[in-house]
């Protein structure tokens, strides 16, 4: 809450009526005359701000108004050209999303927002792999874009003829599958870790073998 003061006018008038009636009722001639009248005008007013006192009010702030998201910068022209097409890809699947019906094809639009939005957000933070979404952002995801736009357009005709219907039944069945190609995309990036693990997994089992300190039962002639 702000608050606010509103200057009570009730002083100005008791100075201003001193005046007056000194003006009517007393003589103003000489220096003298006027300088006690100010001096009474003065203390009237003294009188009527004690009498009347400014008012302070509390009144609602206005809201502020939300600053400007600022776009997510790395430093690295590419990584950021990365994002831009990032959040302008999730952007269009969204728009998409509220305009084409169906729970089905809604619940995939979902799906490839988010795998986009993982995909691309885990090379941002690993530029190293760059390189392994080069087909994704050139033609997988662009492409993606594309028949789902296709599909939007000929949903909006509002006639199911051989031409429209045919085309997007193809692009129904075709969502599966590019909905299994994303996934399978998001876990290529994690190719190279699952290798390291896998190789760090097999030399401490050998190793605990030979220390004798792994679960398994040393194997016996008799079993």
């Amino acid at each position: 809450m702000a608050k606010m003061v509103k200057k009570s006018p009730t002083p100005l008038y008791f100075a201003a009526a001193v005046w007056l009636v000194w003006g009517l009722c007393l003589p103003l001639y000489r220096l003298s005359d006027y300088l006690l009248a100010a001096g009474a005008s003065l203390l009237a007013g003294v009188v009527g701000k004690a009498l009347f006192p400014d008012k302070t009010y509390e009144t609602p702030e206005a809201p502020k108004e939300a600053e400007p998201r600022k776009p997510e910068t790395t430093g690295d022209p590419e990584l950021d050209a990365l994002i831009a097409e990032r959040d302008k890809a999730m952007r269009e699947m969204r728009r998409l999303n509220d305009s084409i019906p169906g729970e089905k094809i809604s619940a995939q639009i979902d799906h490839l927002e988010e795998m986009t939005r993982k995909i691309i957000s885990h090379v941002v933070s690993h530029p190293e792999k760059l390189p392994q979404i080069r087909k994704f952002m050139n033609y997988y995801l662009p492409t993606t874009l594309k028949l789902l736009n296709a599909y939007d357009r000929m949903g909006e005709a509002g006639v199911e003829g051989e031409n429209i219907a045919g085309t997007k039944g193809r692009i129904d069945a075709m969502m599966d599958t590019i909905v299994s190609a994303f996934d399978k995309q998001m876990d290529a990036l994690f190719a190279d870790e699952a290798l390291d693990i896998a190789t760090d997994i097999t030399v401490m089992e050998n190793l605990l073998k030979q220390e004798g300190l792994s679960n398994e039962k040393p194997f016996t002639a008799n079993g």
